[in-house]
């Protein structure tokens, strides 16, 4: 898999089943609550790893903590807290994978389009990969080498290649290379062999490889100052409608994408010719840094007539070295907006 060696340590300051965990030692239910809180964190990141979904992954998250509370008189402390938490969701994702949904990102349901003929067709909700703000799937961290691995884990080109693999494979691969647990743990969880957790990782990299691998990007980096110089180039060329310096920016097969619609578009001239014809509304709009999958982000809001502004996207930027790979928008703001702490309208005249 590309990328995995890069990832194999994300986890290496959490503990897996056998490690120490200073919450885990059988307590009582007063002070379960608690207990559980401290893994909300951790538990949401590895959910939505496993389930594409932001929203979905903290339902699964509180279905983990009903379980947990429903049968902690039968917990009898032989693992730790965390390790039967992590149990008890893995169990409630494959529940809710063998339902049938599967994430994927545009470039994963159809062909390329261009800008002369393409169509804006919608799907459903529950199709798309769904962006998810960092802190609520990756635990604070005082280490900023392990704060850059860890975003490494949660990018959308990770996210979806996970979503190519079968569900028990998902696991596997995410409790071992992301969260480095050891094959010994993860077969205690599953209930299965080490063979068979040693098998299901070599099958998940194999799929993962068939597919062409994870597509390496950058994360956000506020220290590195070519990042930010990038972005504040972006920004100016975006918010001035100056297609030429947009040119500038973007790699000549950079992919823009606009979920919920699955259209996708490939290159300097049709994402240019997008922006100027299908997409003129965008012109004199704003945008406001955030952080999205590990990424950089802006929520992107249009010029109403009366000179406030109103939410359009979420966008989220892919760069790969030293310029933009690609451009997602996320058009439902609705969802997008409220969840990343972004204002729901602009005044007139704002900066």
């Amino acid at each position: 898999m590309a990328g995995s060696s890069d990832l194999s340590g994300a986890g290496r300051s959490g503990t897996g089943l056998g490690g120490t965990d200073p919450s885990g030692s059988v307590g009582t239910r007063e002070d379960l609550d608690l207990r559980m809180e401290k893994h909300r964190t951790e538990l949401t990141g590895y959910c939505y790893r496993m389930l594409g979904s932001g929203f979905e992954a903290e339902d699964a998250v509180q279905d983990t903590f009903v379980r947990a509370w429903r049968a902690y008189d039968k917990f009898e402390g032989r693992s730790s807290l965390r390790s039967w938490l992590y149990r008890i969701a893995t169990n409630v994702c494959l529940d809710m994978l063998n339902a049938g949904n599967k994430r994927a990102r545009p470039m994963d349901l159809t062909e390329q389009a261009h800008q002369a003929t393409a169509v804006l067709n919608e799907r459903s909700e529950i199709t798309w990969l769904e962006p998810v703000p960092d802190g609520r799937v990756l635990p604070s961290s005082a280490d900023p080498a392990e704060t850059a691995v860890a975003r490494e884990t949660v990018r959308l080109a990770f996210v979806a290649a996970l979503q190519h693999l079968p569900a028990k494979q998902r696991a596997v691969l995410i409790l071992r290379e992301v969260l480095a647990w050891k094959a010994s743990e993860v077969a205690e969880l599953l209930d299965t062999s080490v063979a068979s957790v040693n098998s299901a990782l070599q099958r998940a990299r194999a799929t993962l490889a068939d597919t062409g691998g994870v597509k390496e990007t950058d994360t956000v980096d506020p220290l590195d100052d070519e990042q930010q110089k990038l972005l504040d180039r972006y920004v100016a060329a975006f918010e001035g409608y100056d297609m030429e310096a947009l040119t500038s920016l973007l790699h000549e097969d950079a992919i823009m994408s606009m979920p919920p619609f699955d259209l996708w578009l490939v290159g300097h001239e049709d994402i240019v010719n997008w922006h100027l014809v299908q997409g003129a509304k965008c012109r004199d709009g704003k945008l406001i840094a955030t952080v999205a999958n590990g990424t950089p982000a802006f929520g992107q809001y249009h010029l109403n007539e009366d000179g406030t502004y109103s939410p359009w996207a979420l966008q989220v930027i892919e760069i790969t070295d030293g310029k933009i790979s690609g451009l997602n928008a996320f058009l439902d703001t609705k969802r997008w907006f409220p969840l990343f702490g972004l204002p729901e309208s602009l005044p007139a005249g704002a900066a």
